[in-house]
């Protein structure tokens, strides 16, 4: 059962978000509309995503993992996609994917257990220096100077250069050159030393093979065990710069599927060494064409300091925030440029919960659903669970020892105190009712509306909700529980009848209005897979006998029909009445279809510009803002409301500096929910020169999801509207 109380679900309901579907395997279910999440990035249309690279962030115990290994399962089930995993952590000496990957036909490689050659011939010969240059940075990073980068290509390139231990010995005796000898043993000699941790050192039998005996590249899943490895050795980023180059030159070549991932489990390690972040960026910046998604997994962002290493993060246009501390969420917010309703929730997740952003828009709250067979094979908790599972055998054992009390205290506390209400015995025809009647007993209106459109009469089954909400709002008010609950019913019959959007719309306007926990998943939903917790100890069977069934109270059931033919009597009067209601229920249907939230995409001067207008909470401001990717090679890019001015100019990028798209944002105030507000946004293109007036748009966007371009008086397609 999954319950998400009104105070949690008004925060984490905007529609805009809500009513999205993406193609590919099912995640699990969203906690803003209770709705199916499916994802599969390489399925998502390009112009929503152009990057199918994923990053995965939680504390311990979050279920960043377990999801990440649940999604693996079911990208190579069904869709035949490959992975390659970097293991790096797991229990009893063995990496924590080896069941997955061994349930699948998978490889796990230990480390030790093979060799990588990092001069084979498999390797282009500029891979090859860039491999060993990596090699050479992991242990020694002061060893690479100008001479000794010059004195390495000159030892590359002599016959004894197959194998690392020869490129060791061209290092320390070289031929003469273009310098001579003498000069390029000097110059070699921090290299030949780093390298030699690698033939001689603590780090020898990874790399010193003679031969490389590299793996298969049409396995399903293949997993690099580096579980054994001392966490703080340079011996995990010199592999991963291996396994790296392998990977883009040998396994993405020699592929056949119809996609890849890289998994980079406790990625930290490998970001913030500058023996393999390079190779890294390479890898993210090329993945698209290289059919490739890295899928990065670590728990913190603080993890990998304030550098170079943040800025990879970014390149991941899907993220999965499960559960942090309040000051890691807000460096997670800001980093990932997440909205506040969402970086307030992510300290309170549970574990399975996480914060998906899909693309530069797409936010909403996901609970992960895995099934019994993928959490056996996912657990990464065995040793705890086998403790919980000893410490309830012990709390059994001693409560069946516990003498017996007849103490009427005693009897109460072990009932559970004030918690559960004790039920009292039956008496007599009394003529009173002997229990609390649910509020929903004798109504059977929800129910016969909700069967009509089951049995696909779904306008019989509308006329009858909305004549049933017709006569609460009448009998009780428009903001009455009795009123309130017939948009549950209408969410549950348009949801039935196959209108998705509209249900969507009724369940986030019931959570708006600040009622009473407005989702629970029912009975009827019990089949599907829930978030697995692991096997828990079996509960005690509770005792059987005569007794039980004697002391269960009678219920009368001849108030049913009375109550039901009072309503059937009191509905000719409603009907009378209903005309006076429309007022009040077009004023209902504006707050359900109220956005607070414009996104569309314009071409202007030949570039691709996405803008924004998204309402405060308090209808007082209105935050406008503009996106436009460098591949679009803007020169310059201005934003104008009122009096608010935001401007940016683009300059040639540095040698390494990553390309980080324009983002231009002002704050305009309004006066309620509902205004309507404009904005002029004005681009110059490649060929735009400077002093020359650039070409504009002015675009008045409203708060119901529309935009309309201002000289024209055309509506714009929303952005959204292709995620749908």
């Amino acid at each position: 059962m999954i319950r998400l109380p009104s105070s949690h679900a008004a925060i984490t309901a905007p529609l805009v978000v809500a009513s999205t579907t993406f193609p590919g395997i099912q995640v699990g279910r969203s906690l803003v509309d209770g709705r199916p999440f499916h994802l599969s990035p390489v399925m998502v249309d390009a112009a929503v995503l152009p990057s199918t690279n994923l990053l995965a962030l939680g504390g311990l115990g979050s279920g960043k993992s377990t999801t990440a290994k649940a999604r693996a399962r079911r990208e190579i089930i069904e869709h035949g996609h490959q992975y390659v995993v970097i293991d790096s952590f797991g229990e009893d000496n063995a990496g924590e994917w080896a069941p997955l990957v061994r349930s699948l036909g998978g490889q796990v490689i230990e480390a030790g257990s093979f060799t990588l050659n990092p001069v084979s011939a498999l390797f282009p010969p500029e891979v090859r220096e860039q491999l060993v240059r990596s090699l050479i940075a992991a242990v020694e990073p002061g060893a690479l100077t100008h001479q000794a980068t010059h004195a390495l290509q000159h030892a590359l390139n002599h016959p004894k250069a197959g194998s690392l231990n020869g490129l060791v010995d061209a290092l320390v005796l070289p031929e003469d050159g273009r310098w001579s000898a003498a000069k390029l043993t000097e110059w070699g000699e921090g290299a030949a030393i780093a390298l030699s941790r690698y033939t001689e050192g603590s780090l020898r039998g990874l790399f010193d093979g003679d031969t490389a005996s590299l793996p298969e590249t049409d396995l399903p899943i293949i997993s690099f065990d580096f579980s054994r490895l001392d966490r703080n050795s340079p011996a995990i980023p010199s592999l991963m710069a291996a396994v790296a180059c392998w990977a883009e030159h040998v396994w993405l070549r020699q592929s056949t599927a119809t996609h890849r991932h890289l998994v980079l489990e406790e990625a930290w390690q490998i970001l913030l060494s500058p023996a393999t972040s390079e190779l890294i960026q390479r890898l993210l910046k090329n993945s698209r064409k290289a059919g490739l998604s890295l899928d990065v997994v670590m728990h913190t962002l603080s993890d990998l300091g304030t550098g170079p290493a943040q800025d990879l993060a970014r390149l991941c246009e899907v993220a999965h925030v499960g559960r942090l501390g309040p000051e890691e969420a807000a460096l997670v917010g800001a980093l990932l440029n997440l909205p506040d309703w969402a970086v307030a929730r992510i300290p309170a997740l549970d574990p399975g919960q996480a914060v998906w952003k899909v693309g530069p828009d797409y936010v909403d709250i996901i609970q992960t659903v895995i099934s019994d067979e993928e959490a056996r094979l996912t657990d990464t908790s065995s040793r705890r669970r086998q403790a919980q599972q000893v410490l309830a055998v012990e709390q059994d054992t001693t409560e069946a020892m516990a003498p017996a009390d007849d103490s009427d205290e005693d009897q109460d506390d072990s009932q559970g105190g004030d918690l559960l209400a004790k039920s009292e015995p039956a008496k007599e025809d009394d003529g009173e009712w002997d229990w609390e009647m649910p509020p929903n007993v004798i109504d059977a209106r929800h129910i016969e509306a909700i069967q009509a459109a089951r049995e696909g009469r779904c306008g019989e089954a509308a006329d009858l909700a909305a004549l049933g909400e017709r006569e609460d709002i009448t009998a009780h008010g428009i903001n009455s529980d009795e009123a309130l609950s017939w948009l549950s019913t209408r969410a549950t019959v348009a949801e039935l009848c196959g209108d998705l959007d509209r249900a969507v719309q009724l369940r986030a306007t019931v959570a708006r209005m600040g009622k009473n926990e407005w989702f629970e998943q029912t009975a009827d939903d019990s089949t599907a897979p829930q978030w697995h917790r692991g096997p828990q100890p079996a509960a005690p069977e509770p005792p059987t006998g005569d007794h039980t069934s004697s002391a269960k109270p009678r219920r009368r059931t001849w108030p049913y029909a009375a109550a039901i033919a009072a309503l059937v009597l009191a509905a000719g009067g409603v009907w009378q009445n209903a005309e006076d209601d429309k007022q009040a229920q077009e004023s209902q249907e504006q707050v359900a279809t109220y956005k607070g939230l414009s996104v569309t995409e314009v071409t202007i001067d030949g570039v691709k510009a996405r803008v924004r207008a998204e309402w405060s909470k308090d209808g007082q401001a209105v935050i406008l803002s503009a996106r436009v990717d460098l591949e679009e090679n803007p020169k310059i890019v201005r934003i104008d409301s009122g009096d608010q001015t935001a401007q940016e100019k683009t300059a040639p990028l540095e040698k390494g500096q990553i390309p980080m798209p324009i983002r231009l944002e002002v704050k305009v105030p309004v006066k309620d929910h509902y205004q309507a507000v404009r904005m002029t946004i004005a681009v110059g293109g490649p060929d735009w020169e400077e002093d020359t007036r650039a070409p504009r748009r002015t675009i008045e966007f409203r708060p119901d999801r529309t935009a309309v371009d201002v000289q024209t008086g055309k509506q714009l397609k929303q952005y959204y509207s292709r995620l749908a």
